[in-house]
């Protein structure tokens, strides 16, 4: 009793303080984001885009350290965003298919993003610095009130999206095919969705690092796959998995002063292993 009195009393004395309440809003809407669009990225075989642009990010952000830019979030957007369009395309129209070209941008950008930090970086400690923004750091625990509104807004513009386009993004995920022949264009839709991806994924990098990223993306929609099986009930369990262990990550790691983006990672995967056996259990519910 007094063990569970003493822990709810750090608790209540870690959330009394802003920059742990900043770090769960935002920890929470990236990781709902993560989950929501990560059912459709899995369905389509494209989960590894995550990973892709998630190295894309990592050497944009390489290139706004070189060039010294006091703001590297737009920079990091505009190229990443444009890294998601290329992929789309590539794809799609070219001989190089979708999951190579990802690898290759994955691979290239990563060691980019490293050479230039070797050769023009100023950092006394490069390592630390490479070290924390591949495998998260603490930084998503000084979050300014700025970055607590940049996050909530993009986040609410993802979400709603996801939302007024839930018929589109259905569709575009199933049958390309149908949803051009009634008119509508499949490649927008496609493209929106990449943008929207390639948002949550700059977002993520303070969140768990650019090497988990693809976590976020992956673990939330495949343990929602165990149980369910209609597309609705899975991005509905996704979403709810994917915002209770990062809760539960964000709780650990701040009392334990574990690695914020390895600890959350951790919690899915002990979360995908419970609900592999509860889908073995219940042999998947298609409603």
């Amino acid at each position: 009793m007094s063990f569970l009195s003493g822990f709810f009393g750090t608790l209540s004395l870690y959330f009394s303080r802003p920059f742990v309440i900043y770090a769960f809003v935002v920890g929470i809407l990236i990781s709902l984001c993560s989950s929501l669009l990560g059912v459709t990225l899995v369905l389509k075989r494209f989960s590894f885009i995550g990973d892709g642009l998630s190295h894309v990010a990592f050497g944009a952000m390489a290139i706004a350290s070189v060039l010294k830019l006091t703001n590297d979030m737009p920079l990091i957007l505009l190229i990443t965003i444009i890294t998601a369009i290329l992929l789309l395309k590539t794809g799609q129209n070219t001989k190089i298919k979708g999951d190579a070209a990802v690898a290759m941008i994955s691979v290239g950008a990563l060691a980019i993003g490293y050479l230039l930090l070797n050769i023009f970086g100023n950092s006394s400690n490069l390592s630390g610095d490479v070290c924390s923004t591949l495998f998260g750091s603490t930084s998503i625990l000084t979050l300014t009130s700025l970055d607590l509104i940049i996050c909530v807004t993009l986040s609410v513009l993802m979400i709603l999206f996801f939302v007024f386009f839930y018929n589109k993004i259905f569709a575009v995920t199933f049958d390309e095919n149908f949803i051009t022949a009634t008119g509508t264009n499949a490649n927008l839709y496609n493209l929106l969705i990449a943008i929207v991806i390639a948002i949550i994924i700059v977002l993520a990098m303070n969140l768990v690092g650019s090497l988990l990223i693809s976590a976020l993306v992956i673990f939330p929609a495949l343990s929602a796959m165990r149980i369910f099986k209609s597309f609705l009930s899975v991005t509905v369990c996704s979403a709810v998995f994917s915002v209770i262990c990062t809760a539960l990550g964000l709780v650990i790691s701040i009392i334990g002063g574990t690695p914020v983006g390895s600890t959350i990672v951790a919690v899915m995967i002990i979360g995908f292993i419970i609900s592999y056996f509860a889908g073995l259990i219940t042999g998947g519910k298609k409603a």
